[in-house]
């Protein structure tokens, strides 16, 4: 399962909200703590920590989505023709990159 460290869980699940992903769950140890969070799209999975040293900075994933072009014009970005197909390439708030192609693609 894909873990992304995060400054700030609550800011990225509502940013990974907008790709279809929902909250799972959220642990912390003591109130103040640092949160784990779990969301998830389907059967996708994402660890999002921010615990420091849980993963590496400048991450790469890859996701599928049935709607290219809605996903694009959504995060203002363009879905441009590349040798294997089409796709589009997003940041998530700590600078994550996502690239994302259509199902099937």
């Amino acid at each position: 399962m894909p873990l992304l460290r995060v400054s700030d869980a609550a800011a990225s699940t509502g940013w990974y909200a907008r790709l279809g992903f929902a909250q799972q769950w959220e642990h912390r140890f003591e109130p103040g703590f640092p949160v784990f969070t779990q969301v998830a799209r389907g059967p996708v999975r994402l660890y999002l920590p921010e615990h420091e040293g849980d993963a590496r900075p400048d991450t790469l994933l890859y996701l599928r989505v049935a709607d290219l072009d809605a996903v694009a014009a959504g995060f203002r970005v363009p879905a441009e023709e590349v040798p294997w197909g089409r796709e589009a390439e997003l940041r998530d708030p700590d600078g994550d990159r996502l690239r994302v192609g259509p199902v099937g693609g």
